[in-house]
This record gives structure tokens, C-alpha cells and sequence, in this order.
């Protein structure tokens, strides 16, 4: 029942209390590293890692708390890590209305590391950006995505990195974008 506890939870209870007083602050709001405990619905099979999720605020702020009961809501689903990963991003933007969401999960998939092709050192990274994040300001997400990969090793690399580039090349420690 624990590991499914999430179909009884809604996120949008959970980001309904908010703060206005934010003195006027209107920039990056990020969590990293929280805890990703989910199941395959394919295989039931655990899928385990980390979400790292950023958003803009525009005139109001949730608790912190709150954001990463919305990613335990989702994991605490039988869940595809694609869907995961958009329904945080709308749970977010339906909620907050945000200037922009960012959401990046990396886990490693039991399905694959422990039956079939046994891979135990691959992990799988999805995003979803909104907003400011998907189509502004080049240089906000670029920060965005050091401030993440320069600890966890973790290249969060979107369209938003490289708005308006035809490649791109990511490494552990830049984000190198070409036109």
C-alpha cells in the first residue's frame, strides 16, 4: 500500500497554500537530489533516482516542502518516468502559474538492471521545461543547469540550453551549444 499511496494524495491540495509577501523575488526557486521511489507500469519493477525541480516564481511562492511532496505523490504511482516527469511540470504551472517550470528526473530502472539485459550502470534522464525555461532567457537556464551538473554531475541539457542552436555538446563540466 506504501508504495502506492499516491493515487489517494492531490497535488494541487498540496500546492494550494501559498505566500505573496515574496518582496518581490522573481527568479529561480530550485530543489535538488529529492528521493524518486517508483514502479514501472509495465514491468512493476522499482525505478529509483532523483528529481531536481526549478521553477519562476511571478507574484507568489509555495513552501519547499510542498514540491517534493509533489514528486512523492507521482512516484507513488505505478508510473512511466516520461509521464512522471510532465505531470510534476503541470502540477507546478496549473498551480503556481509560474514564469516557467523545470524538471529533470535521473533513475535507474530495475527492469533493466536486475532481468533481460542486466545493465546496472545505465540511468535515464527525462526533462520537461515551461515557459521561461523552454523559450527565454538563454543565459537563466544555462545557470540553471551548472548550478546543477557542476555538483551531481548531472547535464541537464534542453532545448532551453540551446534555444536557436542546430547541436549541441554537453560534458560533465559545460553545455557547449553551436549554431
Amino acid at each position: 500500500a506504501e508504495w502506492f499511496e499516491g493515487y489517494e494524495a492531490d497535488p494541487a491540495k498540496e500546492l494550494s497554500r501559498t505566500f505573496e509577501d515574496v518582496q518581490g523575488y522573481d527568479d529561480i526557486v530550485m530543489l535538488r537530489e529529492i528521493e524518486v521511489e517508483s514502479h514501472c507500469e509495465h514491468h512493476m519493477a522499482p525505478f529509483l533516482g532523483k528529481a531536481y525541480v526549478a521553477y519562476m516564481p511571478t507574484n507568489r511562492v509555495v513552501g519547499i516542502s510542498k514540491i517534493a511532496r509533489v514528486v512523492e505523490i507521482f512516484a507513488k504511482r505505478l508510473q512511466t518516468q516520461e509521464t512522471m516527469t510532465q505531470q510534476i511540470a503541470d502540477a507546478i504551472t496549473d498551480s503556481l502559474r509560474p514564469a516557467g517550470v523545470a524538471v529533470l528526473i535521473d533513475a535507474a530502472h530495475q527492469c533493466m538492471t536486475t532481468r533481460g539485459v542486466h545493465y546496472r550502470h545505465v540511468s535515464t534522464i527525462t526533462t520537461q521545461f515551461t515557459g521561461a525555461f523552454k523559450s527565454g532567457n538563454r543565459a537563466r537556464s544555462a545557470a540553471t543547469i551548472d548550478a546543477v551538473s557542476s555538483t551531481d554531475k548531472v547535464v541537464w541539457v534542453t532545448k532551453a540550453t540551446c534555444l536557436g542552436s542546430r547541436t549541441f555538446r554537453a560534458a560533465t563540466s559545460s553545455t557547449v551549444c553551436t549554431r
